[in-house]
């Protein structure tokens, strides 16, 4: 074999045809964003957290899961709404707001258990957008490194064999 069949067999290293610093650039973009995505989704967790443990709510013995607990999770928010609307449905023999008699007095515990409950569940899809952002940084930070790493890597030309 001679040293031009071998390199025809072996093909040859090369740099790009043009030039791939903006693929370079959007990887590097793509790991900003990443981190980004990451301290907001880290921030946003906290703060709610920490407002939910600020309105000191224990969670009562009767509920499904962590009686006693003060309430500064997901979990523990959607347990508590939990039992609020088993305690709300208790007082009211089974009635909804909605099935309530106007003038009747139990309209106002029922509907103050629908506001609490709706904020509490508030906080539950705030922790969840706060995880979506944290897994999307994530994400993100990975195909950044990878259009990155791919943009710098050497291009292997391989000329078709001739018969």
């Amino acid at each position: 074999m001679t040293d031009q069949t071998a390199a025809v067999v072996e093909g040859s290293v090369e740099p790009p045809a043009r030039s791939l610093g903006g693929v370079k650039v959007v990887g590097i973009l793509g790991i900003l964003a990443g981190i980004v995505l990451i301290v907001v989704g880290i921030v946003v967790w906290i703060m709610v957290s920490s407002q939910l443990q600020a309105e000191r709510i224990t969670i009562p013995d009767d509920a499904m899961a962590f009686q006693g607990q003060t309430v500064a999770g997901p979990f523990t928010a959607f347990v508590q709404a939990d039992i609020i609307q088993h305690h709300a449905l208790e007082a009211s023999e089974g009635k909804t707001y909605a099935e309530l008699p106007q003038d009747d007095p139990l309209r106002a515990t029922m509907m103050n258990a629908s506001f609490l409950r709706a904020s509490l569940f508030t906080s539950v899809v705030s922790f969840g957008v706060a995880a979506f952002a944290i897994g999307i940084g994530i994400l993100s930070i990975m195909f950044g490194w990878a259009l990155h790493r791919l943009a710098g890597a050497p291009v292997v030309v391989k000329p078709a064999r001739v018969v």
